[in-house]
């Protein structure tokens, strides 16, 4: 570990994060983390841990931080969209080329039920953009 410490550290959870501020002010050098904040990124809300009073600086750094969080986010899923593509191409040759009849059998219908959904939706998102596009 590095011997300076960052000025807040967020422990991320599902919809944001809980934000520390390390400290080795003490008597052993221990590091400490002193929870000050908990973030929902989905709602932009900021809550002060316990009756702690954040600062305008602590702010603007939770703010930025759950700027750079949601870009992320964003990045993720779309690269999982992607990956998606590549596993649907990938299955397709797996069930052409090496699956038994077992196997088959066990992924088919809900293969076929997923797919279903998928094209279903995304037939209505073009239908829409194409007739908003006339």
């Amino acid at each position: 570990m590095t011997t300076e410490l960052p000025e807040y550290y967020f422990r991320v959870r599902d919809n944001g994060a809980f934000v520390f501020r390390p400290n080795s002010d003490n008597r052993q050098r221990r590091t400490e983390l002193n929870q000050i904040a908990v973030v929902n990124i989905r709602n932009g809300e900021i809550k002060p841990h316990g009756d702690r009073v954040l600062t305008d600086s602590d702010i603007e750094a939770i703010r930025d931080w759950m700027t750079d969080r949601a870009a992320l986010l964003a990045r993720r899923e779309f690269d999982d969209i992607l990956r998606a593509l590549d596993v649907l191409n990938t299955t397709a040759h797996w069930a052409q080329t090496r699956a038994t009849e077992a196997q088959l059998e066990r992924v088919t219908d809900d293969l076929l039920l997923a797919m279903h959904d998928l094209r279903s939706v995304l037939v209505r998102k073009k239908s829409d953009r194409l007739s908003r596009d006339v």
